[in-house]
C-alpha cells in the first residue's frame, strides 16, 4: 500500500459516537454520527464502516461513491462539492491524499499495511492532505467537543506559485435517510427566529446569508430529523455555522438517497485569492445530535458553558435607558433614573445612543467617539460616579463599525467608507459602514474606544451594528471586503478586552441580527430583538435558546406599552416572560408609581433568588398541539428544582386547557409543585390543585380589580407528585386570559 494515512477513529463522549474512516489515504468520511454505539472492537469498527458503504448502482460509477466531510467531485459525488475554486479554470477538481494524522495534536503512525483503529473521548482529530499536481494542501479538524457537539473546520493552502481563486470551502456531515423533516428559522427586524418546517426531498435546501452580518432572517440552526420530531422525541441532527458575515447552510438529498447537512462562509466573487503560501480557514461548522430538539439545544448550551470565561449564572440585572430617554440626554433625569433603578435592585446601568459628538438624532455624529461637550460639559464622570455610588456597574452603547456621512470622521476620511468603487451604497438607518480592514481606519477606531475605556470606569459595551453590508468593498480598489471586515470586527473586540480584562460586550445588531458562535467567542451577551413586547418575546426566547443558553440572552422587562407594537401588558406578563434570560429593564422608571416600583422590585428579587437555576439549568420546552400556548422552563442540573412557565398568547380554544406534562424531573423523586404569585397575579381561574384558601369567584373578582388574592394557605398550596407522574399525567392548567403567564415552581421534597 502507498504511504499515507490508513486508519479509523472512534470518538465517544456524552452520549454521542462518531466513527471516522481514513483508510487508503482518503479524506475523512463520517461512517456514524449519532447515539453512542458503545465500545467497539477493531473488527466491529471495520464492520460499521463497511455497513455504511453505499452500493454500486446501475448507470453509476463502477466504485462506491464515498462521501467525505469535504465532498469531492472526483469520487463521482454529484451533489454540491466541498471545494469550489480554480486557477483560471484549472485545478478545479482536486484529489487529496491524506499524509498525516494527529490526535489531540500528537502525530500518530497511521501508515501501516493493517488499518489502525484509534479511540478518543472528546478529542480532536487533525488530518493533513495534499494534491501536489494541483498545488493545494488541506487540513481538516474534527472534534467531539464538550456537550457532545461535533465540530469541524478546514484550512486550504496554496502551495503553487500561481494564485488560486477560492470560491467556496464547505464541509458537510451525513445524516440518515430517515431524517426527512427539516427545521430552520426565518424572521425580520422585531420578529427574529421564526421557525419553519418542510420536507427534505431530492435536491438542495439552501439558506444563504448575504447581509454581511448574521441576519435577523438567518437559518441559525438547520435541523434534519425523523418525521414529526419535537422537543423531546425523534432523532434530530442540527448544524450551525459559527460566523458573523456572509454564510451558507444547506441540506441536500441525492437521487441515491444520501443526505447531508452542510455549511460554510459565503465568499463574494474574488474575495479570497490565495497567493503562493497563503491560507484560508473556514469557520467552525458545529453539529449537534439528540433525541428531540431539547437535547440538541442542551448540547450546544453545554458546549458554550464549558468554555473558559463563560459568564457565571449571577448575571447582573441591567437597566438600559433607550426607551426611557432616547436621544434626550441630560444629567439630572438620568441620575433620577439611576436612583430609581438601584432602589428596585438593578445592578448595571447602560447609557444608550446619543452621548457623543453631534448625535442628537440618528442622522449625524456616528463615528465621532468623543463625549459631547454640549450635552456633557463635565464629561460622563458625574453620571458614572453617581451610578457607581449607587452600587451599579456602568455600561455604554457604541457602534464602532458604522458611520454617518454627517460626521467629522466621514468628512476627514471619505475613503474609509465601504463602497463598490466610488459608488456609495444605498443608505440604511442614515448610515454607512466603516472599512475596518484598512489598518489606519482600524487603528483610529481602536484608539478612540480605548481612550473612553481608559478614562471612564466602563464595565460593559452594548456593541450595535445597525445595517446590512451592501456593496461592501474597498473604496479605492472596489474589491469585496465582507470577509476581512468580519475578521477585523472580531479582532477589535478581542483587543479591547485584552486591554481591559473583565470588560463585557453585548452583541446587538438592530436587535438579534448577529447571534452566532463566531461573535460569541468575543462577547458575553446577545440582544435577542429590538422588540421586547412579551407577546412576541415568548416565542423569540423559546427559539433563540435552540442555539444559546438563557444566560447569554438579553431579556428585558418592557415598558407598559410596547414601543415596537403598541400593545399594553401588565407587569406580571412582562416580568414573567423576561426572567427566563439575562434579566434587564427597558422602562422609564420615572413614570412608574410606587406600586409599580414595589412590584418590579419583587420580580427582580425573585429572579435573583432563582438566578442559579434560571441561568444555569437545563432547558425544557413542552410540545403542545395549540399555537396559542407556549410552555417550558428550566430544570436544575441535579434535578432538585425547576421553574416552569405557561403563557397564553391568544384566546384559548376551549373553556378548559387540559393537563400539561412537566418533563425533565427525576422520575423517582417527589416534588411539591405550586404556582408562583409574584406581585399582582395573572388573570387566571385557578384549578382545584392550586388549593387557594378562597373560592374561585372571589379570586376572579380580585383579579378583575387587580387586587392581590385575599388569602393563600401557603403550607397547603400545590400538590406533591413524583417526577414520573408530573411528566406523564401532568397537571390541570388554569383557564387564562390572552397574554397572561403563570409560573410553577417544582421543588424536591
Amino acid at each position: 500500500m502507498d504511504k499515507g494515512v490508513h486508519a479509523r477513529v472512534l470518538l465517544r463522549g456524552e452520549g454521542v459516537g462518531v466513527v471516522i474512516d481514513l483508510t487508503e489515504a482518503r479524506l475523512p468520511s463520517i461512517a456514524h454520527w449519532g447515539a453512542d454505539p458503545g465500545e467497539l472492537s477493531d473488527d466491529e469498527v471495520a464492520d460499521l464502516v463497511l455497513a455504511a458503504s453505499p452500493p454500486v448502482t446501475p448507470s453509476g460509477v463502477d466504485v462506491p461513491v464515498r462521501l467525505a466531510i469535504l465532498p469531492e467531485q472526483h469520487t463521482g459525488w454529484a451533489g454540491r462539492p466541498g471545494l469550489s475554486g480554480s486557477r483560471d479554470g484549472r485545478d478545479f477538481s482536486p484529489l487529496f491524499r491524506c499524509t498525516t494524522l494527529r490526535l489531540d495534536g500528537a502525530v500518530v503512525d497511521a501508515a501501516a499495511a493493517e488499518v489502525t483503529v484509534f479511540r478518543l473521548g472528546t478529542g480532536i482529530v487533525t488530518v493533513t492532505a495534499q494534491d501536489e499536481p494541483a498545488g493545494l494542501r488541506l487540513e481538516i479538524e474534527i472534534q467531539l467537543a464538550a456537550g457532545g457537539v461535533l465540530r469541524t473546520r478546514a484550512t486550504l493552502t496554496n502551495t503553487a506559485v500561481e494564485p488560486y481563486r477560492l470560491d467556496q470551502l464547505a464541509l458537510a456531515l451525513p445524516v440518515p435517510a430517515g431524517a426527512r423533516d427539516l427545521l430552520d428559522f426565518a424572521g425580520r427586524w422585531g420578529k427574529e427566529r421564526v421557525p419553519q418546517r418542510r420536507d427534505l426531498t431530492v435536491g438542495v435546501h439552501l439558506r444563504e446569508g448575504r447581509r454581511g452580518r448574521t441576519g435577523a432572517d438567518a437559518a441559525t440552526v438547520l435541523h434534519a430529523g425523523e418525521p414529526g420530531f419535537g422537543f423531546r422525541h425523534g432523532q434530530v441532527w442540527g448544524v450551525h455555522v459559527g460566523w458573523s458575515g456572509n454564510h451558507v447552510h444547506y441540506a441536500e438529498r441525492t437521487g441515491g438517497g444520501e443526505q447531508v447537512l452542510g455549511g460554510a462562509e459565503l465568499l463574494l466573487p474574488g474575495e479570497v485569492r490565495l497567493a503562493s503560501g497563503s491560507s484560508y480557514t473556514t469557520p467552525w461548522l458545529y453539529g449537534s445530535y439528540g433525541d428531540g430538539l431539547d437535547e440538541v439545544a442542551r448540547r450546544f448550551h453545554r458546549y458554550l458553558r464549558a468554555r473558559p470565561g463563560h459568564p457565571a449564572s449571577d448575571r447582573p440585572v441591567t437597566l438600559n435607558v433607550w426607551e426611557a430617554v432616547y436621544f434626550d440626554h441630560a444629567l439630572q433625569p438620568l441620575v433620577e433614573l439611576a436612583e430609581r433603578a438601584a432602589a428596585v435592585g438593578v445592578e448595571r446601568f447602560v447609557l444608550d445612543d446619543g452621548w457623543f459628538g453631534s448625535r442628537r438624532d440618528d442622522h449625524s455624529g456616528l463615528g465621532d467617539w468623543t463625549v459631547s461637550a454640549d450635552v456633557w460639559p463635565e464629561g460622563l464622570h458625574p453620571l458614572i460616579d453617581r451610578v457607581r455610588e449607587l452600587g451599579m456597574e456602568f455600561g455604554l452603547w457604541v457602534e464602532p463599525e458604522m458611520v454617518n456621512l454627517d460626521s467629522d470622521l466621514a468628512r476627514a476620511h471619505p475613503d474609509w467608507v465601504m463602497a463598490a468603487g466610488e459608488r456609495l451604497p444605498v443608505p440604511s438607518r442614515h448610515q454607512q459602514v466603516l472599512n475596518l480592514s484598512l489598518p489606519e481606519c482600524f487603528d483610529h477606531v481602536r484608539r478612540a474606544l480605548l481612550a473612553l475605556l481608559d478614562e471612564y470606569e466602563i464595565g460593559y459595551l452594548k456593541w450595535d451594528h445597525n445595517r446590512d453590508l451592501v456593496d461592501a468593498g474597498g473604496r479605492v480598489d472596489g474589491r469585496p471586503a465582507v470577509h476581512a471586515q468580519t475578521l477585523a470586527a472580531y479582532r477589535l473586540m478581542a483587543e479591547l478586552r485584552a486591554a481591559h480584562p473583565g470588560l463585557e460586550i453585548e452583541s446587538c445588531s438592530s436587535g438579534g441580527a448577529r447571534i452566532d458562535f463566531g461573535v460569541l467567542e468575543h462577547t458575553e451577551r446577545v440582544w435577542v430583538s429590538d422588540c421586547i413586547d412579551p407577546h412576541e418575546r415568548q416565542r423569540m426566547l423559546r427559539w433563540t435558546t435552540q442555539l444559546i443558553p438563557p444566560e447569554l440572552m438579553g431579556s428585558h422587562i418592557a415598558s407598559p406599552v410596547s414601543h415596537t407594537t403598541g400593545r399594553a401588558h401588565p407587569l406580571n406578563t412582562r416580568a414573567a416572560t423576561a426572567i427566563f434570560g439575562h434579566l434587564g429593564v427597558e422602562w422609564d422608571l420615572r413614570a412608574a408609581d410606587d406600586a409599580d416600583l414595589a412590584e418590579l422590585g419583587a420580580w427582580i428579587a425573585f429572579h435573583k433568588r432563582l438566578r442559579p437555576l434560571l441561568l444555569g439549568g437545563d432547558l425544557v420546552r413542552i410540545d403542545w398541539p395549540d399555537d396559542w400556548l407556549v410552555a417550558g422552563g428550566v430544570v436544575a442540573m441535579d434535578r432538585s428544582v425547576a421553574l416552569y412557565s405557561v403563557a397564553a398568547l391568544e384566546t384559548q380554544d376551549t373553556g378548559t386547557v387540559g393537563r400539561l406534562p412537566l418533563p425533565g424531573l427525576d422520575p423517582a423523586r417527589r416534588y411539591r409543585v405550586r404556582p408562583m404569585l409574584v406581585g399582582r397575579p395573572p388573570a387566571a381561574l385557578p384549578p382545584p390543585w392550586w388549593r387557594l384558601d378562597v373560592d374561585p369567584a372571589a379570586l376572579l373578582d380580585d383579579l378583575a380589580h387587580k387586587r392581590a388574592p385575599r388569602a393563600v394557605a401557603s403550607d397547603e398550596v400545590g400538590v406533591v407528585l413524583t417526577g414520573a407522574a408530573l411528566a406523564t399525567a401532568g397537571l390541570m392548567l388554569p383557564p387564562m386570559q390572552p397574554d397572561q403567564v403563570v409560573l410553577y415552581l417544582a421543588e424536591a421534597v
